[in-house]
């Protein structure tokens, strides 16, 4: 991970824990999560592959089994929000993007 370029997105204060926000890096929606109650950070592409919609930050957080998952607001589908696989159909993946948390804020990592 030394190659990725660590982009500030907002204050950690500003996700409300177990919703979803979208933010727009480079050009890319993003989708962020904030589990409680370790204060963890998860962000995957904002795009639903079954229905193509920008709308993964809308989802609902829960978990299934060890996995914690957003369902899809369309389809409801749900994500495992660490592997971005489909719980459904495991051939569909999203993107997932590695984040941390620095001086307060929520960084993205992207390839340069």
């Amino acid at each position: 991970m030394s190659d990725l370029h660590w982009v500030p997105v907002c204050a950690l204060d500003e996700l409300v824990p177990q919703r979803g926000a979208a933010a727009l890096i480079g050009g890319r929606q993003i989708a962020l999560f904030r589990l409680m109650p370790e204060d963890e950070v998860l962000a995957i592409a904002n795009e639903d592959p079954f229905s193509e919609a920008n709308v993964m930050a809308r989802g609902i957080v829960g978990s299934i089994g060890d996995a914690v998952v957003v369902a899809s607001p369309m389809y409801k589908q749900h994500f495992d929000l660490r592997a971005g696989r489909s719980i459904e159909d495991p051939d569909v993946v999203v993107e997932t993007f590695p984040t941390r948390v620095a001086r307060g804020l929520v960084e993205i990592g992207v390839r340069p």
